[in-house]
């Protein structure tokens, strides 16, 4: 017992230490450190942003930083490139992927495009730099409805990678030439509306919160739109989320997304309840990063995420598409 409890204080004063280095570096490197929402607590804790990776990125543009240490995935890195070309962005580690950006690659999208010569290509923001070039529209879970409506009804439209979305926006929007791509996260692609109904039946003072850019939670809001649910969730944004935490007088939510953001919750709301709607919902590339390799990142300048330009240019046209609707 007594050598866990030094092991213990040692790991913490460790952790103090690479906190306050990393604080330092900031400084001196004229660094920001962006984190997602789903990143490890600790790493939350030294962030000068959290939130989800688009808003990220476009929030990372706005400062005079000339370093990004993006603590996200990989994609996310490369969105950050995208828009940020001016600033060197770093990745923690380069092994931090996404399952749901993995399910496309270039050749797939190449061969679906041949079958389908005259489609409307739109890809979710979770898709590699690549993928967003090959692509007319970028968008998000939460204006993926407004982007569909707004390609003509006679225009097929490929839709990737994220299934779930796909078929949520395909109920929603009623569009029959619409075809989806079968990529799924693997973190929450297990939920359904049954687990939905008995979480909520546990819990019948709790408001239920689904973050609509998460596309984790896509097949939630698939079953939301089906009515396959009890009861009807609230679909909220980030700060949307945030925001009515604070604000609502329920003392008790039920959240379904990455468990990742209810460190956030409970922070800002510490009188109040946040119960994940899987305690197993966790992202495995997300909690790759930790405080050593922000440390490392910083210390060494390693590892660089560099969009080449002349795919950054057209992956860019496809975001400025999606941001001007």
């Amino acid at each position: 017992m007594a050598t866990e409890i030094i092991a213990l204080v040692k790991m913490t004063m460790l952790d103090i230490d690479y906190r306050k280095q990393i604080l330092a570096l900031k400084g001196e490197k004229n660094a920001v450190i962006l984190a997602h929402n789903y990143q490890l607590p600790e790493v939350q804790d030294i962030a000068d942003f959290i939130g989800d990776s688009l808003a990220l990125s476009k929030k990372a543009a706005e400062t005079d930083a000339d370093i990004i240490l993006f603590c996200g995935v990989y994609f996310m890195a490369e969105t950050a490139s995208i828009i940020c070309r001016d600033k060197k962005v770093l990745i923690p580690d380069l092994d931090a992927g996404c399952s749901l950006a993995s399910s496309i690659n270039v050749d797939e999208l190449n061969l679906w495009k041949m079958d389908h010569p005259n489609a409307v290509v739109v890809s979710y923001v979770n898709t590699s730099a690549d993928i967003k070039a090959m692509s007319d529209y970028c968008c998000t879970s939460s204006n993926a409805v407004k982007i569909i409506k707004s390609i003509p009804d006679n225009k097929e439209i490929l839709f990737l990678p994220d299934m779930f979305l796909g078929s949520y926006v395909a109920e929603m929007t009623k569009r029959k030439n619409m075809y989806i791509w079968p990529g799924e996260c693997h973190v929450h692609a297990g939920i359904n509306a049954e687990q939905i109904n008995n979480m909520l039946a546990n819990f019948r003072d709790a408001e239920f919160l689904v973050h609509p850019e998460c596309s984790c939670t896509s097949s939630t809001l698939y079953h939301i739109s089906r009515g396959d649910l009890a009861r009807n969730g609230h679909i909220l944004s980030t700060e949307g989320m945030m925001n009515h935490a604070k604000t609502s007088n329920a003392k008790q939510f039920v959240i379904a997304t990455e468990t990742g953001i209810i460190h956030r919750m409970k922070k800002e709301n510490p009188t109040k309840q946040f119960i994940p709607i899987k305690e197993d919902a966790i992202c495995k590339y997300m909690k790759k990063i930790n405080l050593e390799k922000v440390h490392s990142s910083l210390v060494n300048m390693i590892y660089e995420v560099r969009v080449p330009a002349s795919i950054a240019q057209r992956a860019r046209l496809s975001i400025d598409r999606m941001l001007a609707i």
